[in-house]
């Protein structure tokens, strides 16, 4: 297992618009800590090391240390998160302080592993359609990822919740029936791409450098 990542931080003095700002030219972004039964409090980072953290394999899901001077250090993990609309930035982070021994919900992608018996049949298409779920766990010991063996799964058949393997110590909240992968035929005509006819529905707001805190 590779060394915890160390996050070196300081304490926020200053808000706003103008203070985020000059954070940002330096290299550096707000970020705010909370949880683990402490107050929260905001602090300032370098953006390379979190961004660094943020492009490991793990992710959003790394545990990591983060040592404010003036206050001590901490195991956190990043609970939320604002990326610039248009250069793909960090602009900000949420990060959450737990205790030893605590579990937290994390979310965990679904690998589907070997070769499905049941596309050996002509127009036989694997469905995914879970690709993550949620598992409560203590953060450390989060998986990078669930293995599902789906070598023996044939046409009609599917595969649930209740066939994906954890660790001691953790569990699902979904629905034990909820399909994760299954076989079905596919017809030609279904296969052949769909045209648009109307413009996507955009949800939500993204985040620009301007708005952001």
């Amino acid at each position: 297992m590779a060394d915890k990542i160390t996050v070196k931080a300081e304490k926020r003095e200053n808000r706003g618009k103008n203070d985020s700002r000059r954070l940002r030219v330096e290299g550096k972004i707000p970020v705010v800590v909370y949880g683990g039964g402490q107050e929260s409090f905001s602090a300032v980072a370098d953006l390379k090391d979190l961004a660094a953290i943020l492009r490991t394999e793990s992710g959003v899901n790394t545990v990591f240390s983060l040592d404010v001077a003036g206050v001590g250090v901490d195991d956190v993990i990043f609970q939320d998160r604002q990326i610039d609309a248009i250069h793909g930035r960090l602009l900000h982070a949420d990060l959450r302080r737990f205790s030893k021994g605590e579990k937290i919900e994390m979310t965990v992608p679904i690998h589907l592993v070997g070769e499905a018996e049941g596309l050996k049949e002509e127009g036989a298409v694997l469905n995914q359609p879970l690709h993550e779920i949620k598992v409560l766990c203590e953060p450390a010991k989060t998986p990078d990822s669930i293995d599902l063996d789906v070598s023996s799964l044939k046409v009609g058949e599917s595969l649930h919740v209740s066939d994906l393997k954890l660790g001691s110590g953790m569990e699902f909240h979904e629905p034990a029936d909820t399909v994760v992968a299954s076989i079905v035929i596919v017809s030609e005509a279904e296969l052949e791409p769909q045209l648009e006819t109307s413009e996507p529905e955009v949800e939500g707001e993204e985040t620009t450098e301007e708005e952001a805190e």
